[in-house]
């Protein structure tokens, strides 16, 4: 059998597939690895199928199945993300095919869900791994010690997050297989100042342009919202939620401030859709009247309605910065949430008055 792990020869990499997989957690790393001169082998479950991506940008014939797959004539694999890995960890073959890498030493690595593959493995226990927030309990619960890192690496695994650590994490793959250094013109994967996602646009991650959108779409939700909860305010007699409301507003302007700020970093322009959001809050505002429990609920559903947009704009792009800023006003919102639930349900509780006692007819 060929010794692929010498230092003079390719290096082989198999990364997996399947139906649902997240198209830039499958093409960043498959780009970075081929561009740097390694052979690259697609290994999906089935023969003959032709998978398509999440978000319908990715459809590939794999090059074969983990049923033929031998572990020990690869130096690596990578499992990318999505809703693949819930299918990929039903397949016997597939989960045994990365037991046996890990087992025999090779680099293993996984981004966003594809830990689920290595839960299912039982590869976890012990280890310092990381993945998507919505698989953390997940990891937990398999034994390891979640670590909330663009990068985590333990021995010969290597786990990322979302599509914001994809240059990282590619690059760290690089690096270990040897790929890395002043030759290659890579940033160090520590590197907080690197501009990554530049790395990510090479290797077919997001554009500036494409950021640029996601940065606005952002801003006009946080400039709405700014504006009403200004105009709640205006009408809120209630010195509790007046105070939570006034607070919220303090957040919303350090929000724009950072989504503006990197928005003049990148040389983009803040979009109509953005300038107009103020507009649009004042109009829906003045429909609103005085009553301090329907502006608690406006705000509430405010709140809940930029927890849903939000959170997709955190797993839509291949730039750490502009992810983070996203995740925090996500997890800023997830607080203020929970705060104004604590306000609304006494009062609305206080609302709904019990049934008055019947009393019978008194029997002699």
């Amino acid at each position: 059998m060929t010794d692929h792990n010498n230092h003079h020869g390719k290096k082989k990499v198999a990364i997996l597939i399947e139906h649902g997989v997240e198209d830039v957690e499958f093409m960043v790393p498959y780009n970075g690895l081929k561009s740097a001169g390694m052979e690259v082998i697609v290994l999906g479950s089935r023969m003959n199928e032709k998978y398509k991506g999440k978000r319908g940008k990715l459809s590939m014939q794999a090059d074969g199945t983990t049923t033929e797959a031998i572990a020990s004539e690869f130096d690596a694999v990578v499992v990318p993300g999505g809703m693949a890995p819930d299918r990929m960890r039903r397949n016997l073959n597939t989960v045994n095919f990365v037991k046996e890498a890990i087992q025999q030493g090779k680099l293993v690595a996984a981004v966003c869900h594809g830990p689920q593959v290595l839960i299912e493995g039982d590869l976890l226990k012990g280890k310092q791994a990381t993945g998507f927030s919505a698989i953390r309990k997940d990891i937990i619960n398999a034994g390891a010690n979640y670590i909330d890192e663009a990068l985590v690496v333990d021995g010969n695994l290597i786990t990322s997050r979302e599509p914001g650590d994809l240059a990282i994490f590619t690059t760290a793959i690089l690096s270990r297989l040897g790929y890395g250094g002043k030759d290659a013109a890579l940033p160090h994967e520590k590197d907080i100042t690197a501009e990554w996602w530049k790395l990510a646009d090479a290797w077919s991650g997001s554009t500036k342009s494409d950021i640029a959108r996601g940065l606005n779409t952002a801003l006009a939700g946080e400039r709405y919202s700014l504006e009403a909860l200004e105009k709640y305010c205006e009408k809120e007699s209630d010195p509790k939620v007046l105070s939570l409301f006034q607070e919220m507003i303090g957040n919303k302007k350090q929000h724009i401030q950072q989504l503006e700020g990197y928005l003049q970093k990148l040389g983009e322009k803040v979009s109509l859709a953005a300038n107009v959001a103020t507009q649009y809050a004042k109009m829906k505002a003045a429909l609103i009247g005085s009553d301090d429990i329907y502006q608690i609920r406006c705000a509430l559903g405010d709140v809940q309605t930029g927890i849903g947009d939000i959170g997709n704009l955190c797993t839509m792009y291949t730039d750490p910065v502009a992810t983070a800023i996203f995740k925090s006003i996500y997890d800023d919102l997830g607080k203020y949430e929970q705060r104004l639930i604590q306000l609304y349900r006494p009062r609305t509780a206080a609302e709904v008055k019990p049934p008055k006692p019947t009393t019978g007819a008194a029997v002699s």
